[in-house]
């Protein structure tokens, strides 16, 4: 059986269709990463392509919706990513690590789309934000049921869930910031070793 993050994001942007939106889709996930979405016109994403500017309105209306489909898709598969974890097998610990080493492991894997859909939420609109937020508190709420769960099982001492709920999804979504595939470790590498300084964080007994 696979781990949640392989269900969720086997096959990144494979949804995204016709070949010509996905080409463009990819492209503004470099652009806005490198750059950022204010410094990034629309032109740099249709260079970036390989196609003329005119061809991308044919498929995204605006730079704003373009930006609002990677951040959709991206905080759907975390989402997918944290609920995954958190109905699963197991104790609370087990879910816990389960969670919290998936979702490190997207980050770093990702890291370029991470970066963007984690940090340019405050450039949609409010409609698109909105939105956005709801799929963001479901993953809070996902999390918060793992140590919920774990607190009354009395497998961890954890006595504010809200704020370590916050400190704990802080944690593996900023892998995306410092992330780099030169660095000495992988992203399996850094997801073991979040999931091991987050049961650490929550008092669980120590693991095999």
């Amino acid at each position: 059986m696979g781990t949640a993050e392989e269900t969720a994001d086997d096959m990144p942007w494979g949804e995204v269709t016709p070949d010509a939106a996905r080409r463009l889709l990819v492209a503004a996930v470099a652009a806005f990463a490198e750059r950022g979405y204010h410094a990034t016109t629309t032109r740099d994403i249709a260079g970036r392509a390989g196609m003329s500017p005119a061809a991308l309105y044919i498929h995204y209306k605006t730079k704003e919706e373009l930006l609002h489909r990677i951040s959709r898709i991206g905080h759907v598969k975390a989402l997918a990513i944290l609920e995954g974890a958190a109905g699963g097998p197991g104790g609370a610990a087990d879910r816990l690590a389960d969670a919290v080493r998936s979702f490190v492991r997207w980050h770093a894997g990702r890291y370029d789309t991470a970066r963007v859909v984690q940090y340019e939420l405050d450039a949609l609109g409010p409609e698109h934000r909105a939105e956005i937020l709801e799929l963001r508190r479901r993953s809070d709420a996902a999390v918060r049921r793992i140590l919920e769960d774990g607190v009354r099982e009395g497998e961890f001492d954890v006595p504010d869930v809200p704020g370590t709920t916050l400190a704990v999804l802080s944690l593996c979504i900023d892998v995306a910031r410092w992330f780099n595939t030169r660095g000495r470790r992988t992203p399996d590498e850094v997801g073991a070793l979040y999931a091991d300084l987050v049961l650490r964080m929550v008092g669980a007994p120590p693991r095999p």
